[in-house]
């Protein structure tokens, strides 16, 4: 059983510039954010003393902190490389209009979210959605909380469901959720 959550809202969120591989800090929102669910992680039985595993951009590692000081949990975190949000190379740090002056048309050439695997430098969806994969398989039969970013919570969730791609890069991404991912379904759990 996975329980899957996005990091806390960042200073980038909060301009939207898209950090792929870059980082900013969390916001005061964003730390209570990380607290909420920490206490509800600790009121959830099967994940009282699951471990956490996280990825290792700051915005990721800062929020597992946060829910392990809430969850009143002195574990060290793990960090797992694979759990890291999608490069998407030369415009990691750009907003949305320095995107598109860069490549004129590309939101209107896509689908919505695919944009994201047609970056200067930046991962395709295949290699991508293929690290996820293979953690998602290394944790099977494991239950433990993991902590990612927005584009991995989608496409880790369309894998372990087997949806489609499209409908997986659709799928919501809040800051203030919970996703348990067990017996090959998905459930959202409010904070």
């Amino acid at each position: 059983m996975i329980f899957l959550v996005r990091h806390g809202e960042t200073e980038w969120n909060l301009v939207r510039r898209y950090q792929g591989w870059g980082d900013s800090p969390l916001t005061a929102r964003g730390v209570a954010q990380a607290g909420a669910i920490g206490r509800r992680l600790r009121a959830l039985s099967e994940a009282a003393a699951a471990p956490v595993v996280a990825s290792p951009l700051g915005r990721a590692r800062r929020t597992a902190a946060l829910i392990q000081a809430a969850r009143g949990d002195a574990t060290p975190v793990a960090f797992d490389e694979r759990l890291k949000e999608i490069s998407i190379g030369d415009w990691d740090g750009l907003d949305r209009d320095e995107i598109a002056e860069r490549s004129p048309g590309i939101f209107e050439r896509h689908a919505y979210g695919e944009w994201y695997f047609d970056c200067p430098g930046g991962e395709t969806y295949d290699g991508f959605a293929g690290r996820i994969a293979a953690w998602l398989d290394e944790t099977r039969g494991r239950t433990l909380i993991a902590v990612a970013h927005g584009i991995v919570t989608r496409v880790a969730r369309g894998l372990y469901a087997g949806l489609p791609r499209a409908e997986a890069l659709s799928l919501p991404v809040s800051q203030e959720a919970i996703w348990r991912l067990t017996d090959g379904r998905i459930e959202a759990i409010a904070v």
